[in-house]
């Protein structure tokens, strides 16, 4: 679980900014090729134009050539001069037919695809400035070769009268008409007359002020386009991240204390456990539980129970050092990250962290549940201290919340350190509620009988069905191991229904046999109660069996009735009318026993077996007994007295009219096959009665 949010988390943060990161560099790179390829393409295409017109200038004087070549007219060569171009007529075997002005052409070219026409033009190098130059079919610029140029001051005046010398400053400060420019030269060829000739001139492309004007403007503007789009991808990353920081403090802020929440508990504080800085430290991880909280809002407000949540954290918080944790998790509970050196000093340590909680409010004492798991420091198998790396902080938590669950429901403050005891507590539990079904399909649960007898005949009145558990792997189990269990997960309901069936198939086999039966009882458990139609799934199984109601009782304990008091009166009216007498166990146990005999129409009373232990020697306990037995009987109801041990106690109860004892001094739960040679005597032999019970 922990690892599943520690992923989320990473998503979360990724969320925030990762990707106006990745489309900030993404941008850059894609910018960054642009830039080229446009700066390429203008190039390209600014160069073309200028070596286009040159191109068409070369084409007509070649033709020229051509036409006086033909008509023979040698005034043909005084024309091309006067265009001043240097130009260079060879035969096709290489031979210089004319030349006119100085010859730098290297004859070392190709021929290049130019977009403005469909065929490819021949072109050389200049072989003293090699500026332009074709390459792979296409031309291309030396830029090093044009900046030096320009450095050197190699370049031209555009009037051809102005031959004077400027700096680099003057170049971009100079009227239109003493622009200056650099000679950038490339030598094009043209065939003539039926290829047996080929006229070479030199195309002298200017790079002059207004050119460089163009690039840098249009240079500054794709720089501006950049600049702002960058600027607005560095904004919207820096609101990212503050977004992102808003998120995760949210992520990790509980909405009642405004502190650290759960996720904030098992991300940070196993971080915390996993630092390599931390293996020499030993951890405890602490479930704090503020008692009755849910009645201190009942008394006052939720708000005010909210605000008292808060001060708890406050409390708490003050407490811790720097690198200790405490989170709000639950309603009521606080999960805490501590250092510790040893034991005694944590302890010490909490009960004063409780002692402060205790009174921090001066108008109420509260109680804090503290649940305690150890977390040492982890070795290898030489014994070396290590960093931890399989840490679970979540399964380390359950165990503190399971010491502090032991605590019970006590509103006293107390702190549990987890061990091996609730270790095993716990795996009992899972190994109960991993059987359970097969138990139950198997038939492995046994339903035992403890006889009730009239104290003044000692004859056989009644019995109370009891369960065991035979189990082929934990061997003759006690229903106190197990019925908890049960009641907790819900399956005590199923337990109900098997052992109505069963009693009612005993009962039904007994009487078959001829036997002389008695009612006998059987627990339906509170949680069974909720269910509306509950009166006819006994009577549905009882008559399965072929069972008279009048033998199956049914028996309530008295905590039962603190539930739905209308569904309760509704459900035992019903089983009175099909005939199921209802008793009411543990009277006595309670604290609203008297109210819950006013409202419920019950059939007998059995009166709790607290009642008869301890030395009562002002005989309290026995006038409670007296008149809770003529209670009874002023309201039409038997009585059974439970747990009865010496004769002193059968004589007492016997001379105030009880009905029945239930007890040692008569009998123990027994096996089926026992409790029929019961049935077959109808008395209790006093022979049979345990001789232990009258050294008490």
């Amino acid at each position: 679980m922990a690892s599943t949010n520690i992923k989320k988390l990473k998503k979360v943060k990724r969320s925030g900014w990762i990707g106006s990161v990745i489309a900030f560099f993404v941008f850059t790179i894609l910018f960054a090729i642009g830039l080229v390829l446009g700066a390429l393409a203008l190039g390209t295409y600014v160069l073309e134009s200028k070596i286009s017109t040159e191109y068409e200038a070369i084409e007509y004087m070649a033709g020229i050539y051509e036409k006086g070549l033909k008509s023979g007219d040698d005034r043909v060569f005084d024309f091309l001069d006067e265009e001043g171009r240097a130009y260079i007529i060879r035969d096709k075997d290489g031979n210089v037919i004319h030349q006119n002005g100085e010859n730098t052409c290297s004859f070392e070219g190709e021929k290049v695809k130019m977009s403005r026409y469909k065929y490819k033009i021949m072109v050389y190098r200049d072989s003293e400035k090699d500026y332009i130059y074709p390459e792979n079919g296409e031309l291309n610029l030396d830029f090093g070769e044009i900046y030096d140029g320009i450095n050197e001051e190699n370049y031209a005046a555009a009037d051809d009268e102005a031959d004077e010398d400027i700096d680099d400053e003057d170049f971009f400060n100079i009227e239109e008409k003493d622009v200056k420019m650099l000679g950038m030269p490339l030598w094009i060829s043209l065939d003539i007359n039926n290829s047996q000739q080929e006229f070479i001139a030199k195309a002298d492309y200017r790079l002059n002020i207004h050119d460089l004007y163009l690039i840098l403007g249009i240079v500054i503007a794709f720089l501006v386009v950049v600049a702002v789009i960058f600027i607005m991808m560095f904004v919207k990353i820096i609101r990212g991240i503050i977004r992102q920081k808003r998120i995760m403090d949210l992520f990790y802020t509980d909405d009642v204390t405004q502190g650290n929440n759960w996720m904030y508990f098992i991300i940070k504080g196993e971080q915390q456990l996993k630092k390599r800085r931390n293996k020499d430290v030993g951890f405890a991880i602490v479930n704090l539980s503020f008692v009755n909280y849910r009645n201190y809002c009942v008394c006052h407000s939720v708000k005010r129970g909210e605000e008292m949540l808060r001060r708890v954290y406050d409390t708490i918080s003050s407490k811790l050092d720097k690198n200790e944790i405490c989170s709000h998790v639950t309603v009521e509970e606080f999960a805490l990250l501590l250092r510790y050196e040893d034991e005694e000093s944590l302890r010490v340590r909490l009960h004063g962290i409780v002692n402060g909680l205790e009174n921090i409010d001066m108008n109420h004492k509260f109680g804090f549940h503290v649940g305690v798991e150890l977390i040492d420091k982890s070795v290898d198998e030489k014994g070396l201290v290590v960093k931890r790396k399989d840490i679970d902080i979540e399964k380390e938590y359950n165990y503190a919340c399971a010491a502090c669950v032991s605590i019970g429901e006590t509103d006293e403050s107390e702190v549990v350190f987890f061990d091996d005891k609730l270790v095993e507590e716990q795996r009992w539990i899972d190994k109960v509620q991993e059987r359970q079904s097969q138990a139950l399909a198997n038939e492995e649960f046994l339903v035992y009988y403890q006889p009730k007898y009239d104290p003044k005949t000692n004859e056989l009145r009644g019995a109370e069905a009891l369960i065991r558990w035979n189990s082929p792997e934990f061997g003759l189990v006690s229903p106190g191991r197990f019925i908890p269990i049960f009641e907790k997960n819900g399956f005590i309901t199923e337990i109900d229904h098997y052992m109505i069936q069963h009693v009612a198939h005993d009962q039904k086999q007994w009487l078959d046999k001829g036997i002389k039966c008695v009612p006998i009882s059987v627990n339906v458990s509170r949680a069974h109660f909720i269910e509306s139609d509950l009166a006819e799934q006994i009577r549905d199984m009882v008559d399965a069996e072929g069972t008279p109601h009048e033998l199956v009782e049914i028996e309530l304990t008295e905590s039962a009735f603190f539930d739905d008091k209308n569904a309760m009166i509704k459900t035992i009216d019903k089983l009175k009318g099909y005939g199921f007498a209802v008793s009411m166990d543990d009277f006595g146990s309670g604290y609203s026993s008297l109210n819950s005999l006013k409202d419920m129409p019950l059939d007998v009373l059995k009166l709790d077996a607290d009642f008869f232990r301890g030395d009562a020697k002002d005989g309290r306990g026995e006038i409670v007994v007296s008149e809770a037995i003529k209670l009874a009987k002023h309201l039409n109801m038997r009585t059974v007295a439970e747990g009865v041990e010496i004769r002193k106690q059968v004589d007492f109860l016997a001379s105030q009219g009880c009905d029945m004892i239930q007890g040692f001094y008569f009998a123990k739960p027994m096996p089926r096959d026992e409790f029929e040679k019961k049935y077959e005597a109808g008395k209790a032999e006093i022979d049979d009665v345990n001789v232990d019970s009258e050294k008490q």
